[in-house]
């Protein structure tokens, strides 16, 4: 190539270069973007529950009140009724299946009359009582104060075979 076309191709890359550095020169900054406009205060809430009152006044009239038909089964939106709430097994009627040992906490394995299983740690209810301890082969309950009788303590035994 001659030098002629070199010095041509070069200025013509120059003048290229320059014209796209030209528009990040930061000699004019872009121009910031419209602001939105500010919306209006929202409305004082409507008297009432929350459930019956529309999200938006625009959306209609609100949807009636949905009811749940079990037919039979229980009803998965009520709560849970636990072993430890009123009702029950007795702890001198459990039995006790099993103990588990780790290196700072002890689980015991204790199953109901109606041959249900429980795994329990110190501190947990179940039926009538709750666990004061767990050894390598008890676990011991403090069972509420009953009719005429003071709180007292029930102690479990692990039956080995």
């Amino acid at each position: 190539m001659s030098m002629r076309r070199i010095t041509a191709r070069a200025m013509v890359g120059a003048f290229a270069l320059a014209a796209w550095l030209g528009g990040c020169s930061g000699a004019e900054p872009p121009a910031a973007p419209p602001k939105p406009p500010a919306a209006a205060p929202a409305p004082p809430p409507a008297p009432g529950p929350a459930a019956v009152r529309p999200l938006d006044p625009g959306a209609g009239r609100p949807l009636p009140p949905m009811a749940y038909d079990a037919k039979g089964r229980r009803d998965p939106f009520a709560p849970v009724a636990l072993a430890g709430e009123g009702k029950g097994i007795n702890i001198a009627a459990a039995k006790l299946v099993g103990i588990v040992l780790g290196l700072n906490n002890a689980l015991a394995l204790v199953e109901g009359p109606d041959g249900v299983g429980y795994i329990l740690r110190a501190g947990d209810g179940l039926g009538n009582g709750r666990v004061t301890s767990i050894t390598s082969s008890t676990v011991t309950f403090a069972v509420g104060a009953q009719p005429g009788q003071g709180p007292s303590t029930v102690t479990l035994r692990l039956v080995m075979d």
